[in-house]
C-alpha cells in the first residue's frame, strides 16, 4: 500500500522547532533540535524506545518546558505565551495519547461529549450530538456510541481516542505511539485512519513511533531521533538507503506492506 499524494502548503510553516534542549537531572534527553512542519504534512519522529520522542511532543503541547530554545506553533511561541493563550492554542493541537486516555467511568459518547461541553458551551444539544456521530463516523465506529471503554478492543479504544480528539476539529495532531501494543491487523487499520483523517480534515501531523511500518505508510518525511539528535531528515527511501550505519538498527523491524 503506497501513501496517496496530498497537496502540502511548503510556503506556510505550522510549527517551528530551534535548538531545542530538554533534561532531566543528567539525563540530557534532546540536545539541540531544529524541525519545521509544513500545512498538510505528516512528518514521523523516529527513535527508540527512551530517546526523548514524547517529551518531544508534550514540549510542543506546551505540557512540558524546555530548557533551551524555542517552539512556535500557528505562529505563537508556546512558551512565552500566558496561560490563557495556551488554553485557546491547545484547542487547535489534537493529542492523541498512547494509552487512548479514555475515561472508564464515561459511555463513549459521554467522552467525546467531555471536550465539547467543557470547552464549546454555546453549542447546542442538537450541535453537540451531530459533532460526536460526525467524529464517530470519521474513524468508522458509529456503533460503539452508547459502549463502555472497557467493551471495546485495544484498537477501537485507539480510534475512539483520536475521535475524541477529531471533535474539536484541530489543525494539528499529535499521534504518540499510535499502534503500540496493537497486533499487526489492527496497526493497519490504525495506520490507515492516521491517513483518511490528515486527507479529510488536512491535518499537519506528528508521529511518534518506533514502528516502521506505520512511519514508511505515514509519513511525508521523518526524522531519526537518536542521542537527543536528529541525525537524518528526509523521505523514508532516502533515510534508509544511504547506508548511515547509526540508522541501520531499524532494518531489523519487520514490514507489513
Amino acid at each position: 500500500m503506497k501513501k496517496k499524494e496530498l497537496h502540502i502548503d511548503k510556503n506556510k510553516v505550522v510549527i517551528t522547532i530551534r535548538d531545542l534542549h530538554k533534561s532531566f537531572a543528567s539525563n540530557h534527553v534532546l540536545r539541540g533540535i531544529d524541525l519545521d512542519i509544513y500545512q498538510g504534512e505528516n512528518v514521523v519522529v523516529l527513535g527508540r524506545s527512551g530517546t526523548g520522542k514524547s517529551v518531544l511532543i508534550k514540549i510542543i503541547a506546551g505540557l512540558l518546558k524546555s530548557d533551551k530554545g524555542t517552539v512556535n506553533v500557528l505562529g505563537r511561541n508556546v512558551a512565552a505565551i500566558r496561560s490563557r493563550e495556551l488554553e485557546q492554542l491547545r484547542l487547535k493541537i489534537g493529542f492523541s495519547f498512547q494509552s487512548s486516555a479514555l475515561y472508564d467511568s464515561m459511555t463513549v459518547r459521554e467522552n467525546l461529549e467531555f471536550p465539547l461541553l467543557r470547552n464549546s458551551k454555546h453549542l447546542t444539544v442538537a450541535e453537540v450530538t451531530h459533532a460526536v456521530e460526525t467524529a464517530l463516523d470519521a474513524v468508522g465506529l458509529s456503533q460503539t456510541i452508547n459502549q463502555w471503554p472497557a467493551e471495546l478492543s485495544g484498537g477501537q479504544r485507539k480510534r475512539i481516542g483520536i475521535a475524541r480528539t477529531l471533535i474539536m476539529q484541530p489543525a494539528i495532531m499529535l499521534y504518540d505511539e499510535p499502534t503500540a501494543g496493537l497486533d499487526p491487523v489492527t496497526s493497519m487499520e490504525i495506520i490507515d485512519l492516521i491517513n483518511e483523517v490528515q486527507e479529510r480534515f488536512n491535518t499537519s501531523s506528528i508521529i511518534i513511533t518506533h514502528d516502521l511500518t506505520c512511519a514508511k505508510l505515514t509519513g511525508e518525511r521523518m526524522a531519526v531521533l537518536l542521542d537527543g539528535r536528529f541525525v537524518q531528515v528526509g523521505t523514508f527511501e532516502t533515510i534508509f538507503k544511504n547506508g548511515d550505519e547509526q540508522v541501520k538498527s531499524f532494518y531489523e523491524y519487520n514490514f507489513i506492506t
